[in-house]
């Protein structure tokens, strides 16, 4: 049978906690694994962000290792964790592996992840000795542990009785040259790889193709252990653990989930991967590999006998696994809700306030907080207590209470609140539609009419200045009817604020409740939003998600929740119902901005995932759309785009903190960094694009109408 191996990877993290590594070890033994690996730096919780620039970061990090070196739980077993250690005055972002109170090597990582979300080389230098290392000097609390005075520091490996064990960190498996190669080259059979990698929109393929990748050509067998979780930012962690085996994924963990802890594991045989490496071109160039230093351990990750290693034959791997993924539907359904349930349990906050328009984007919020009830329903039926706590203590619950949220319909009513803002201007079908949609998933629902306040408002402003604004309809001005449209807009943000703090109290209960923001990704990307109106909230779930995504997620709803009311959000035309309606003009919100939905999301892809500026967008699609539009007319929706983005760009500096879920997101606090004063008319560029429009060929064919369609 060879020498079979039980092999362990994991948890849902949070920066600074410090906490609930010793549950995934204690998990990983008792499944007979007898080597664990865990997040990137598991130990402070990868989000620390400039705290990391702390010694106290540092400190406790030492403090807490310290805590899993004298644990029961870490004896007898391989353990590689992760935290910051500062050598020879430089912080690195390294692995500690430990085995039975004894550091054997302290890793640190060489290729740091330093583009979109990531800023690694902020707090951390890489470790530019490849398969060199050195000593480390250790703090007097470990020392006083393990008798050690200095451990190996760099990139080594370790050599166990039976195999050899090599450390790979996150972003190292994205570099054209990982390390993972020579590794194994030199003789490395198991390699282990800690993450922080968040979760966007259609990325696990990616991942999970570089992970089979790493070994189907090198053998060998590949940990990969991520985060999974809020981690106290715009990020949602998708976890996702994964064991590999010569190419093939044989266990894989959950991408979504509320669990705190989730342990992954199998049983893998280390004959396979030298039966696998016994190919005559491997061994040539394993023959002439770079050498790595080994760190020897007198410990055996098989038994001795093989014959009783295995109890029963299921705890094999399986030769055919199926790899799961989600729909991109499924995974809106999914990621943003496991993120705002994160937020609400760690803000301690009673719930959550959503200004419920009747239109697509606050519905697709609303709906997103439904999954997320049904997901504490289905923990707490599965017996979660971690949940089932959190969740007495989100919805009020006395201390001796015995409530379990099984129903999400009745837990959404005690923690989730919506209300309807109406305006003369607002329709009776939107108001409909809020009502049937709250009383669908529950939510505890309330409906107003703010005319007073609005007329309040404009009597103020005449009486001040002896001049009454006027709406476009009646005759205003576009500087009239654009302030009268922000006037209702803001005063949402306004009322928004004082029924989430105000709402619980008249419930009868304490505390206050987190407001929601329910603005897409294209209307930030456009701009099309009044600064500090509703969009302006404490979180927004959809705020990097697209309208198309969104339409497709709530088409899936329909069903999957049972929720057929959202059949009349998908008809409805996106309005935001803030002018006067007549007999001829309904505010629509494609007519306002002057471009479609689908058009934004490409301009939005091209602008930041494929780095194009005005004069290089322009020359992409007049390719890609020039059979059904004219290079003229290519230009003038490209120069309208980003006319309108570079005016509103200052819109995102006050951008609600939402949930990172595309690779177009204009986050202008942590991913798209630009400017927020640009000449408005790009003045160099727009003349390029006209210069070249005009000597281009007309090779448009499609009537006006089929062109749309087609974009």
């Amino acid at each position: 049978m060879g020498h079979l191996v039980t092999v362990a990877t994991s948890l849902n993290q949070w920066a600074l906690d410090f906490e609930r590594i010793l549950t995934s070890i204690r998990i990983a033994k008792e499944r007979g694994a007898t080597l664990r690996v865990g997040p990137e730096l598991e130990i402070p919780g990868y989000g620390c962000l400039d705290h990391f620039l702390e010694g106290d970061t540092c400190l406790h990090s030492w403090e807490v290792l310290a805590k899993i070196l004298t644990s029961e739980e870490a004896q007898g077993i391989v353990c590689d964790v992760g935290m910051p250690v500062m050598h020879k005055n430089v912080i690195y972002n390294c692995r500690i592996i430990i085995h039975d109170g004894q550091i054997l090597l302290i890793r640190p990582k060489m290729w740091m992840a330093n583009s979109g979300n990531y800023r690694e080389l902020r707090y951390f230098t890489p470790w530019m000795k490849h398969r060199e290392a050195e000593d480390h000097y250790l703090p007097r609390i470990i020392k006083a542990i393990t008798g050690q005075v200095k451990v190996p520091f760099g990139d080594a490996v370790v050599s166990t009785i039976d195999t050899c064990i090599g450390v790979e960190l996150c972003e190292e498996l994205f570099t054209p040259s990982s390390p993972h190669i020579l590794m194994g080259l030199d003789g490395v059979e198991i390699f282990t790889n800690s993450s922080g990698s968040h979760h966007e929109l259609r990325k696990l393929f990616t991942r999970v193709e570089l992970i089979k990748e790493a070994t189907m050509k090198l053998g060998g067998i590949y940990l990969y252990a991520n985060q999974q979780g809020c981690d106290g930012d715009r990020l949602y962690y998708d976890g996702c653990a994964m064991i590999a085996v010569n190419g093939r994924i044989v266990a894989q963990g959950s991408q979504f989930s509320l669990q705190d802890v989730e342990v992954v594991t199998a049983t893998v045989d280390l004959e396979d991967v030298r039966a696998f490496r016994a190919v005559s071109s491997r061994s040539m160039q394993a023959a002439g590999a770079s050498r790595y230093q080994r760190i020897e351990v007198d410990f055996a990750l098989s038994e001795e006998d093989d014959t009783n290693s295995v109890k029963d034959v299921s705890e094999l791997v399986v030769k055919n696994y199926d790899i799961r993924y989600h729909r991109p539907e499924e995974e809106i359904a999914l990621g943003p809700a496991c993120w705002l349930w994160d937020y609400l349990r760690r803000s301690r906050t009673q719930g959550y306030f959503l200004p419920l328009s009747g239109g697509i984007d606050s519905c697709a919020t609303a709906v997103i907080v439904h999954s997320m009830c049904r997901l504490v329903a289905e923990s707490a039926l599965r017996g979660d207590q971690a949940v089932i706590w959190d969740a007495r203590r989100v919805a009020g619950e006395p201390e001796n209470s015995t409530y379990v949220p099984s129903d999400p319909k009745d837990f959404a009513n005690r923690i989730f609140h919506t209300c309807y803002m109406g305006t003369e201007n607002s329709s009776e079908e939107t108001r409909r539609r809020a009502k049937e949609l709250a009383q669908a998933i529950g939510s505890y629902h309330t409906d107003l009419n703010m005319d007073s306040i609005v007329t309040a408002v404009r009597n103020l402003f005449s009486f001040v200045t002896g001049a009454k604004p006027q709406f476009r309809a009646h005759g205003g001005s576009p500087a009239e009817n654009l302030a009268l449209q922000n006037i209702q807009a803001r005063l949402r943000m306004v009322l928004a604020y004082l029924f989430a703090q105000l709402l619980p109290w008249v419930r009868g209960r304490s505390g206050g409740l987190l407001v929601l923001g329910s603005a897409n990704v294209d209307e930030s990307l456009r701009g099309y939003l009044t600064k500090y109106d509703n969009s302006s909230a404490d979180i927004n779930p959809i705020g990097a998600i697209s309208k198309t995504d969104l339409k497709k997620f709530i088409a899936y709803a329909k069903d999957s929740f049972d929720l057929p009311i959202l059949t009349q959000f998908l008809d409805a035309v996106p309005t935001a119902e803030l002018e006067p309606i007549t007999e001829t003009y309904v505010q629509a919100d494609e007519a306002d901005m002057g471009m479609t939905y689908d058009e934004l999301s490409i301009f939005g892809r091209l602008r930041k995932v494929e780095k194009c500026g005005p004069y290089s967008m322009f020359t992409k699609l007049v390719h890609e759309w020039g059979s059904f539009l004219s290079p003229t007319q290519v230009a003038e929706k490209v120069k309208l785009f980003f006319f309108e983005y570079a005016r509103n760009r200052h819109k995102m500096t006050t951008l609600t903190p939402s949930y990172h879920a595309e690779q177009y997101s204009p986050d202008d606090n942590r991913f798209d960094l630009r400017p927020f004063l640009y000449p408005s008319r790009f003045p160099w560029q727009f003349k390029k694009i006209d210069a070249l429009a005009t000597s281009l060929p007309d090779r448009s064919t499609m009537h006006p109408r089929e062109a749309k369609e087609k974009i």
